[in-house]
């Protein structure tokens, strides 16, 4: 029978028999007898799983344990590991180093790329999104406002020349391989200086646009941006490339990169006169078929092999590879024959209307400009022939 005033506690005790150890478990209660410290084992423990043992042990110690799932309200979740991925690989990468010094500034830059890459959305948007994620506690300040955002992107803007100057030194050597595009983005508002009406690859030319020309290196890793008019030609762009390849970043052998109208035959000549400069581009289509009329291109090359490299005293120490894509052929074929058929179906409609009595179109110039404007529509004026009717 349990002493008054006596101490349960768990006692582990081994010993080791035959190079085996064996540890026994055991309940015991401690008590003072004629003043002496006594202990009495009250049960053997040793047949239950380790775990309920350290738990017996910890709550006779005084700990107290609570069931998973009671004794807490969840009253907020923060949004944790995409972020965390996301900043491990921003740390890896050292982009922080990359950006500047330490500052406000760059946390707030460096969180706006974070947030660009998880959940691209406005700048007000994104202070609130910050608010629901670790980032928030951990590299942006509480309260940041829209205004030191914007504060922030202008102090990233005052050090661009730096950031690319170090990407250059990090990405590219004597003889890299550049590569260049532009592209353009449509404007809603009226203020921007550099909006104005220019050659729109999402054919919307009733909005004004900004454009944007992007510098990578061969594996597609971004070196510089520079914003331009959006009324800036392919080759005016490209010139600005290039000069900045060579006086900015110190580069005077490289590989420019480009599609056929960004680097033109006047552009390659410009190369040419600079020294020690190559490319990589597309010839157009008058000079593909040229090369082809002058027996430099013949169709039997392509039967065991895709590409093929020729010469041609046009292109006097220049490489051409030749390339035929079957599948490209055929589903070109497959646009050209839908388009076709759409275009006589409008051109039927035409014949339709001036077979009759009365039709609405009248006189020989209004019959010319709605079959050009039918035939034009696709691109289709090479395909057909026509001549005025004399009504």
């Amino acid at each position: 029978m349990t002493r008054k005033n006596s101490a349960m506690h768990v006692v582990t005790t081994r010993r080791t028999y035959k190079d085996r150890v064996y540890e026994s478990h055991l309940l015991r209660h401690s008590f003072r007898e004629d003043g002496k410290v006594m202990n009495e084992t009250l049960a053997n423990l040793s047949h239950l799983p380790g775990p309920i043992i350290e738990i017996l042990r910890q709550l006779l110690a005084g700990k107290d344990y609570v069931l998973a799932g009671e004794g807490f309200e969840i009253t907020r979740t923060l949004l944790h590991g995409h972020v965390a991925a996301l900043s491990a690989m921003a740390n890896k990468l050292g982009m922080a180093k990359l950006l500047g010094p330490s500052s406000k500034e760059r946390d707030i830059v460096l969180s706006l790329i974070i947030a660009r890459a998880l959940k691209p959305t406005s700048k007000l948007a994104t202070t609130r999104w910050w608010g629901n994620t670790t980032l928030g506690s951990d590299l942006v300040p509480e309260g940041t406002s829209t205004d030191e955002i914007y504060g922030a992107m202008d102090w990233l803007v005052s050090r661009q020349h730096r950031i690319e100057a170090a990407l250059a030194r990090r990405h590219l050597e004597k003889g890299s391989m550049v590569l260049y595009d532009l592209s353009s983005s449509q404007m809603g508002g009226t203020q921007c200086p550099l909006s104005h009406y220019g050659y729109s690859r999402d054919h919307k030319s009733s909005r004004t646009q900004i454009e944007y020309g992007l510098m990578t290196d061969k594996e597609g890793r971004p070196i510089s941006i520079e914003v331009f008019k959006g009324n800036t030609s392919d080759l005016e762009a490209f010139v600005q490339a290039v000069s900045k390849v060579r006086d900015r970043f110190g580069l005077k052998e490289v590989v420019m990169v480009g599609d056929r109208v960004m680097i033109t035959k006047a552009r390659i000549e410009a190369l040419r006169n600079l020294g020690q400069m190559s490319w990589i581009t597309c010839l157009r289509a008058p000079a593909i078929r040229a090369l082809a009329e002058d027996g430099a291109i013949q169709l039997r090359l392509f039967d065991e092999m895709k590409l093929e490299e020729i010469t041609h005293p046009d292109c006097p120490g220049e490489r051409l590879v030749v390339c035929r894509n079957p599948s490209l052929a055929s589903e070109r074929t497959r646009k050209r024959n839908e388009l076709l058929d759409d275009t006589e179906e409008e051109l039927k409609k035409i014949q339709d209307a001036i077979s009759r009595p009365i039709h609405p179109l009248s006189g020989e110039s209004q019959i010319l400009l709605r079959v050009a404007k039918v035939i034009n529509r696709h691109k289709m004026t090479k395909h057909f022939e026509y001549q005025a009717l004399r009504i």
